[in-house]
């Protein structure tokens, strides 16, 4: 009984690492990496500079791009809890500049500011027992 508690206990972590790696990825991250290709490929607008020169960031479409790359491979590396504290410390710069922004311009965004805890959470923490980290370190040993 006690195993089957510990495992419960362990897998809570795990999913809320699972989902929000996967949202920030697909939702977030994906998007805007179609509307990097249609830039680069086909010549298309992408407002998403706009927004990174507007914060102020200098050379805004290198930090569109780590940005957009930050948001998809991190997320996914979150999700799947592989080299996890690199891809939350990213995840956190990332979403703490979405959160500096929608601040700035009067608003809170919930949901911003959750991914920056989430972030900041797994940062510290890691990937946890089930991750792809802990596999690997397992292995290893």
């Amino acid at each position: 009984m006690a195993a089957s508690k510990s495992s419960a206990v362990l897998a809570g972590p795990a999913l809320i690492r699972l989902s929000a790696g996967l949202l920030i990825a697909l939702l977030h991250g994906w998007p805007k990496v179609l509307a990097a290709y249609g830039y680069f490929v086909h010549g298309q607008e992408w407002r998403f500079i706009k927004t990174v020169e507007d914060i102020g960031f200098p050379a805004p479409v290198l930090f569109a791009m780590l940005s957009t790359l930050t948001e998809f491979v991190g997320g996914l590396l979150l999700a799947i809890g592989l080299l996890t504290r690199y891809a939350a410390f990213f995840l956190l710069f990332n979403m703490a500049v979405a959160v500096y922004r929608n601040v700035s311009r009067g608003s809170l965004d919930e949901l911003a500011l959750m991914y920056t805890l989430i972030a900041l959470a797994f940062l510290i923490y890691g990937g946890g027992a089930f991750s792809l980290d802990s596999r690997l370190r397992k292995s290893s040993a």
